[in-house]
Parts: structure tokens; sequence; C-alpha cells
């Protein structure tokens, strides 16, 4: 988790957004108010602020209110958090009185996915890349429980060029195209469900046990590539075996373990 107020438009950016409504008055959590649509510079996470001329700003208005309700404040509401349009001050000083709830304006932006307080925008990127590769192909489909996750977001592209080169291959032996959807059940079931098992059987993922599945599959498969030059009949078993060998960096667990996310899960009411 970051401690940066998190902008809306990255929100709205990497999620699908599905409408747009307004809600109303209503009385919302404070501790759900983790976003800005325009301040995210002044306030961090907490709505705390090291700028003395905004320190000067939320000590007149708490005299300047004393003992008297302050007016609600304008958000819009995406994925069960909010995002301040007007009335940081107010959540500001809400938090250093520790006020559980804050009347708010409420717009509603449905989003393709729920979001939890902690979310950070490498989480959004994840989650992005994730969905994307998931439209293209239907992998999720194929395999609902498939673990088709990355350490880094940039791995989900690569996979789908993997999967894109296994349906021109398919295409090719067929004499007709074939769509990423209609070659996905068979690069799973030739390709990704054998390579699971080499680099379960290698010892590969107990060794890296910080890699998820799918950083494992496409470094086999690029040894594979490597191998297959030279020798045609190499198999999955021997490229997980060699890379089994392979001393584990502790920096590289470092930076591994620091980027990784889990895509967020799909909103209910979600297409």
């Amino acid at each position: 988790m970051t401690d940066a107020l998190l902008p809306l438009r990255d929100v709205t950016s990497h999620l699908r957004v599905l409408g747009e409504h307004y809600v109303g008055l209503r009385e919302i959590p404070v501790d759900r108010i983790v976003g800005s649509v325009n301040r995210s510079v002044d306030f961090d996470r907490f709505f705390r602020t090291s700028k003395r001329h905004l320190r000067k700003r939320l000590d007149g208005l708490r005299e300047a209110f004393g003992d008297n309700p302050m007016p609600p404040i304008t958000v819009y509401e995406a994925g069960g958090l909010y995002f301040v349009n007007d009335g940081h001050h107010r959540v500001a000083i809400a938090r250093q009185d520790g006020g559980a709830y804050i009347d708010a304006e409420v717009t509603r932006i449905q989003t393709s996915h729920e979001l939890h307080p902690g979310v950070d925008v490498l989480e959004l990127v994840h989650t992005e890349q994730h969905r994307r590769l998931n439209e293209r192909t239907r992998l999720d489909e194929v395999a609902p429980d498939g673990a088709f996750e990355f350490s880094r977001p940039n791995y989900y592209g690569e996979l789908l060029a993997l999967i894109q080169a296994h349906a021109y291959e398919l295409g090719e032996a067929r004499g007709e195209f074939v769509s990423l959807p209609e070659a996905a059940p068979d690069w799973y079931g030739a390709s990704w469900l054998p390579a699971v098992e080499a680099i379960e059987a290698s010892g590969l993922k107990r060794a890296y046990d910080f890699k998820t599945h799918g950083d494992l599959y496409l470094w086999t498969s690029q040894k594979l590539r490597e191998l297959r030059t030279t020798n045609p009949a190499a198999t999955w078993a021997d490229a997980a075996a060699l890379l089994a060998r392979v001393p584990v960096d502790r920096t590289h667990r470092r930076d591994t373990v620091a980027a990784r996310r889990k895509p967020l899960p799909t909103h209910a009411d979600a297409p």
C-alpha cells in the first residue's frame, strides 16, 4: 500500500467504466475516502498535509465553523471507494477529529472491478493488463481456476504474444484463420499444462516460490525456445530442469516481491 492520495483518473483509465449516475446526499465512511479528483498532491491517503498554508487553512476552517456542522462534501464513488471533488479540508478535519462518517453529495461511477482501501496504481495496472488478456483470449473461460497472474504487468503482454503465435501456427496447420479465443484452449492443453507439470516436477517452483506460475511459464518457455535452436526434441522437462539449477538472486527476489500484485476482483455487476 502507498500513502499517496489516489487520483480518480488512474481508476477510470485502468478499469472499464460501465456507467455513472448521481446518488444524492449520503453519510459515507471517512476511512473509505482514499482519493481525489484534482488535489492528489496536496494531501496523503490519510488527508494529512506537510504544506504550511494548508495547515493554516484547516485551522481557519475549524475556527470559522466552531461547533456548527460543515456543509456536505462532494465525491465520486468508484468500486466502493470515494474520491473528493470538493471538500478536501473538511475531510482532513474529520480525519483529525477521528470522525467515522461525513455527509457527502455522491456521484457513483460503476467500474468493472471492486477496489479496496489500500489499492495503488500498480495494482490498477496489473488489473488492466489481466483484464485485457482475458478479453482478447477468454482464458478465464478456458481455465476459471487458472493462475494467469504475473509479478510484472508487461508479462501479460508477453503471454498474449505467445498465444498469438500459437494461434498462427494452428491456423497454418489447419489452413484457416484461428482466432485467439479458439486457439486458447489448444494452447492451454498443449503448452501451459505440460509446462506447469514440468515446473513442479523439477523443483523450480519450490526454488522460486516468490514467482507466479505465469512468471515461471514465460521463463521456461524462453529457455525451451533456446534449447530447440540446437535440439528440436528438447522438452519442457529439459528446460525446467536447467532453470532449477540457477542460483536464486536475492535482489531479484526482493524486486519481484515488491512489484507483484494480484488483479482486483471483478465487480459482481460487471458484464
